[in-house]
């Protein structure tokens, strides 16, 4: 017996030491696999770089821009839908809402499938490659540091796409209460894709021609659109005018606005969305915003005293109507300036444009005749032109200090402060536009014409385009 135990006890203390190694053998072996491996290490350094050098998504500039986004719709629905809509006869009104309100359907569509890439895909001088960003392919949370280094890509694009839709849906008020609902349709979809893409690309896309602060050739500025939006519409407003021919009795009989109240409505919405339209522009909530901001409100103020004290002075009462398109022509004149010159000079811009586009919807259209329904060239395209041109004197290196330190030529950096060589730049830019929106529209007008003709019959544009092409009435009697 005891030598068994004798036996025993170096077997038991043997089966010890080899529970142990093994349970140690185990642990060395879990701790060696949980140490990375050297390429593992070297993705964790290159993913940590990665993560170190994206942009930051900063929640308030995000903020800031999804409400201009909304802020610049809102500018076309109500805004311009109850302006413009007040501005036409009673018999007019659903069709002519409807000239804006299509848009946000139409536009949209066309901007999610290739309308964003071909304004801000990398491509040449003139056009972004509509591949791209085909059906907003890549367009998500990541922000691009091209445009808007501190919000989500897709906060851009959606920013952008409200700018989109309300360029066209100006050009409806030349057209008012004449035109063919299909033809106005055809016409915006094929003046959107060879006109305003385009545009957009050349003045704000990375690349583009006019593009001061992303490799452009020629450094125009243009903090909100006053080539893209309001030149462009404007000069293809006058085209579509004379192209459309008069309305039927225009101008011996009294085509009087049927409800301004609706019109006032919608230039107070205009006035606020403009915020958006121009601060938004900004890209982040920063002082730059905040000087838009404030030159953007002070020129339509200037510009309504200006409109209406002209008026007053000429005619002998200043009407409620001409102050409210006096503010819509100060907005459309700092437009282009707003992110660039101090409030005295955008003061100076509204003053000016309140009185030069007063004398273009007044003087000029009497002048030549043209029926440019709701004067969308005397507003927007002259005004534009207007604040284009001052701005390439006003504009001032301490309100946007990039345009002293941005543009380069040959390795030498070029100030775009106001001055002469700036003001041919602007000039240049707006003489481009203009005939390229003006020329684009003609031919579009002719060859639509051709295919399913532009203009309402003479008993439809009679009963009314409410009645003839949507078969509605606006108000029951």
């Amino acid at each position: 017996m005891n030598a068994l135990h004798r036996i025993r006890r170096p077997l038991i203390a043997l089966g010890g030491i080899a529970a142990l190694t093994g349970v140690v053998t185990s642990t060395l072996a879990a701790a060696e696999s949980a140490v990375p491996s050297l390429e593992q290490r070297v993705a964790q350094l290159e993913q940590a770089a990665k993560a170190a050098a994206a942009p930051a998504i900063n929640a308030g500039d995000n903020a800031w821009m999804l409400v201009s986004a909304a802020l610049v719709l809102m500018m076309t629905a109500p805004g311009l839908i109850l302006f413009y809509g007040g501005l036409v006869r009673s018999k007019n009104v659903l069709g002519t809402m409807m000239h804006s309100l299509v848009l946000m359907a139409v536009v949209s569509v066309m901007w999610m499938v290739f309308g964003y890439s071909m304004c801000f895909g990398e491509g040449n001088a003139f056009i972004g490659n509509p591949l791209q960003y085909l059906m907003l392919r890549g367009v998500d949370a990541t922000p691009n540091a091209d445009y808007a280094a501190t919000v989500p890509q897709q906060t851009f694009m959606l920013f952008q796409m409200m700018f989109a839709i309300i360029t066209p849906a100006l050009i409806s008020g030349a057209m008012a209460e004449r035109i063919k609902f299909s033809a106005y349709l055809l016409f915006v979809v094929l003046w959107v894709t060879i006109v305003y893409f385009p545009l957009c690309h050349m003045v704000w896309g990375k690349g583009g021609l006019f593009n001061w602060a992303l490799g452009g050739k020629l450094p125009v500025l243009d903090f909100a659109g006053g080539t893209v939006v309001h030149i462009s519409s404007g000069a293809s407003a006058l085209v579509c005018a004379l192209v459309l021919g008069r309305r039927d009795g225009y101008p011996q009989e009294p085509m009087m606005p049927h409800n301004v109240v609706l019109s006032l409505i919608g230039t107070g919405l205009l006035w606020v969305g403009w915020f958006g339209f121009n601060a938004g522009s900004a890209v982040n909530a920063g002082g730059l915003a905040t000087s838009a901001f404030a030159a953007t409100h002070f020129s339509a103020a200037a510009a309504a005293l200006s409109w209406a004290g002209l008026e007053w002075k000429l005619k002998g009462k200043p009407s409620v109507l001409g102050a409210a398109s006096g503010m819509v022509a100060g907005l459309a004149t700092i437009t282009p300036a707003s992110g660039f010159v101090s409030i005295p000079a955008a003061t100076s811009i509204g003053l000016a444009a309140g009185a030069i586009c007063y004398l273009a919807v007044t003087k000029l259209k009497t002048k030549f005749g043209y029926d440019d329904s709701l004067d969308v060239f005397g507003v927007h395209c002259v005004g534009s032109v207007t604040g284009m041109l001052m701005l390439g004197f006003l504009a001032d290196a301490k309100v946007n200090t990039a345009i002293a330190s941005t543009f380069k030529v040959n390795d030498q950096v070029l100030s775009l402060a106001g001055g002469m060589p700036q003001f041919r730049n602007q000039l240049i830019a707006v003489l481009f536009t203009a005939a390229l929106a003006g020329l684009a529209s003609f031919i579009l007008l002719k060859v639509i014409n051709a295919l399913v003709g532009l203009r309402v019959d003479v008993e439809d544009e009679s009963a009314g385009l409410d009645l003839s092409q949507h078969g509605e009435r606006a108000y029951t009697e």
